[in-house]
């Protein structure tokens, strides 16, 4: 489990096709060291399994489903990507719950400066996405846990503190980019809850009567 509280930007070294999916190397400093084959390491908000660990770098083996579903596939040498490492027990959570699991890719509409080196992202998100995300609700976006500033018509706005913009790979996207959407797994839990419930008729004071209240 991640925190969406990105550790580091790093690049891609190489990819490599496999017969099915694509193996690919990633160079960063801070989330290997230590990093033993077998790990988990986020990249660009989906969890991958780091093998041949090296000093700088690991490799990753990608699904044809991660690729379908992500934006994993569009990688390429020196594609620079978002880096965390799992979270431990005793670590603060900064962020909020984020799997690594991604729902699907969003399309950056805009990114405009507001003030005080402040930025506002917007996203356009698959249909079937769109219930998930609301107003002050969490969303990772390239894996970067970010709150949802406003939501209409299909569309996600979130704003980009100076921080976030600096020591991540936003500042490198530009409308047209495909970016990792994961929802919020709360609502996903809520939502079939919610289909599980008998909903009947909301109660009203002339029911209350009728059982003699």
């Amino acid at each position: 489990m991640f925190t969406g509280i990105i550790e580091e930007v790093g690049s891609i070294g190489a990819v490599e096709p496999q017969p099915a999916g694509s193996r690919i190397r990633v160079h960063g400093g801070v989330v290997t060291e230590g990093l033993r084959a077998g790990d988990s390491v986020s990249v660009n908000g989906v969890c991958l399994t780091a093998i041949d660990p090296r000093p700088g770098s690991f490799a990753a083996d990608v699904s044809p489903e991660t690729l379908r579903r992500s934006n994993l596939g569009a990688l390429k040498p020196n594609s620079k990507v978002n880096l965390e490492r799992p979270m431990t027990p005793n670590a603060r959570f900064g962020g909020h719950i984020v799997q690594g699991h991604v729902d699907g890719a969003g399309e950056i509409v805009s990114l405009d400066q507001i003030g005080g080196e402040n930025w506002w992202l917007r996203v356009r998100v698959p249909e079937e996405l769109d219930r998930y995300f609301v107003f002050k609700g969490s969303a990772a976006i390239d894996g970067i846990s970010l709150t949802v500033a406003a939501m209409e018509s299909g569309v996600l706005s979130v704003t980009i503190i100076p921080h976030t913009y600096l020591h991540t790979n936003v500042h490198m996207r530009k409308p047209g980019d495909k970016v990792n959407l994961e929802c919020d797994v709360l609502a996903k839990y809520v939502e079939k809850m919610l289909r599980t419930l008998d909903i009947r008729r909301p109660l009203s004071v002339d029911d209350l009567r009728g059982q003699g209240y």
